[in-house]
């Protein structure tokens, strides 16, 4: 099958690569023409684990190519996937839909034969029905059929996701259609993943329910980290045993200071909306929003709170800054609410991040970015973990406390063991778990 993907941002170009290992000739477009050359020379505009290798060894193969011209790419295509940015409008929280409908248009302009549209971006319920309407007044006579195609795809592990699913969704109303897509998918059905196949509005809407019902798990669990904390209980034993219940299972019941990243913030607030137009209040997920940005603003309490309710002129070094381990995604993050608190509050930030840095420079100024975990520790008065990548896990909490000025450490991803960070000496404070001698 030869495939158009329109955007080749984190969506578009892991999407792309997959479906290139799939066997399919894919064209991967985008506008930035920066973006384009830099894929060209197999340089990863983003951070995704794996992603440079699949994208080189597909483009070596000639399946995978990457090209500004749009027209040229749609030419010929058997289906031309839509995935562009769809972010909150400001203010109202609702899905900006500008670059789904300029791409829609385009599309209709450069269509030579039948070709299947599907739209991969995250887009509100109705929208594929109204992307068939505009292409049809852009193109009367264009011969396409609209599908839609959401993507389940977790930053850090999107290549697994992608070619070992829990599921895939395929919207589409015609026959002609779904049997294109089911020819995409091939490779899976083989492999016997589930295939759901729906109405468009059904397939639009699952995206939206299930990133808000993520949302939800991972804010309850936050706020059973809470009531541990004042009733001495231990939330990992606690959400241990809810992942144990098949009815809820493991994933998402991690305590942390808030979700992030580029979909759930975006997808819950867009969820909130749309069910107000249509009537039907999602009171849950609102509640949640608000939960989880009030969540951001505790945590940096919390680190003043463990400096005794003053962190002025102190130096603490901040572990992590993009939103979860292994990318370099900084939107919504944690960080982006927690380090300007403590700025205000008076406190020095030193940081380090594996991947964000270059992204969080952009964001946080007037930090001393280091060129490791262990430098950003030296001299500080006390750490706090925003991020829980692996390789903080692996420091040595007698040397840590060696380099440091100071013993108070926040680990607000529960990354180290109580009893080794009071073995060395630190005054330890953590999520939802007793520790002995410490407020935290």
């Amino acid at each position: 099958m030869r495939i158009a993907m329109i955007g080749s941002g984190y969506v578009g170009l892991v999407s792309g690569a997959c479906f290139s290992e799939f066997g399919h000739d894919v064209v991967c477009v985008d506008k930035d023409p920066g973006r384009i050359e830099q894929l060209k020379r197999n340089e990863m505009p983003i951070y995704e684990p794996g992603l440079d290798v699949l994208v080189a060894k597909n483009a070596t193969a000639g399946r995978l190519t990457f090209t500004t011209d749009l027209p040229a790419a749609v030419d010929g295509a058997d289906a031309v996937f839509i995935a562009v940015g769809t972010p909150s409008r400001h203010g109202n929280g609702h899905a900006d839909l500008t670059y789904v409908f300029a791409a829609a248009e385009e599309i209709a302009r450069a269509l030579t034969g039948y070709a299947v549209i599907v739209t991969k971006s995250t887009v509100p319920v109705g929208t594929g029905r109204k992307v068939a309407e505009a292409i049809r007044k852009a193109r009367p006579d264009a011969d396409f059929d609209i599908a839609s195609n959401p993507e389940f795809l977790r930053e850090g592990s999107a290549i697994g996701d992608f070619m070992l699913p829990d599921r895939v969704v395929i919207g589409a109303e015609s026959e002609r259609a779904g049997k294109v897509l089911s020819d995409i998918y091939r490779p899976l059905y083989l492999i016997e993943r589930p295939i759901v196949t729906t109405a468009l509005e059904t397939a639009e809407l699952i995206k939206y329910a299930a990133n808000s019902f993520l949302a939800m798990k991972v804010t309850f669990i936050n706020e059973v980290a809470n009531l541990c904390e004042q009733v001495g209980a231990n939330v990992h034993d606690v959400a241990r045993s809810l992942g144990l219940d098949n009815r809820i299972g493991p994933k998402f019941l991690h305590p942390g200071p808030g979700y992030g990243g580029s979909c759930f913030p975006k997808d819950t607030a867009a969820f909130v909306q749309n069910a107000r137009e249509a009537g039907a209040r999602q009171h849950l997920i609102e509640t949640v929003i608000e939960v989880n940005e009030a969540r951001k603003v505790e945590m940096a309490e919390r680190v003043i709170a463990a400096f005794g309710g003053s962190v002025a002129g102190r130096v603490i070094a901040v572990l992590g800054l993009a939103f979860k381990q292994n990318t370099d995604d900084m939107r919504d993050a944690p960080s982006l609410t927690v380090v300007p608190m403590l700025q205000r509050a008076g406190a020095k930030i030193r940081a380090y991040d594996p991947a964000a840095m270059k992204e969080a420079r952009k964001l946080l100024t007037d930090i001393d970015y280091t060129a490791g975990a262990y430098e950003a520790l030296h001299g500080a008065d006390g750490a706090v973990v925003l991020t829980e990548w692996n390789e903080f896990r692996a420091l040595d909490p007698a040397r840590m406390i060696k380099l440091m000025g100071g013993p108070v450490f926040v680990d607000l991803r529960n990354v180290y063991k109580p009893a080794d960070m009071q073995a060395a000496g630190f005054h330890y404070h953590s999520i939802g778990r007793p520790v002995p001698g410490s407020a935290g």
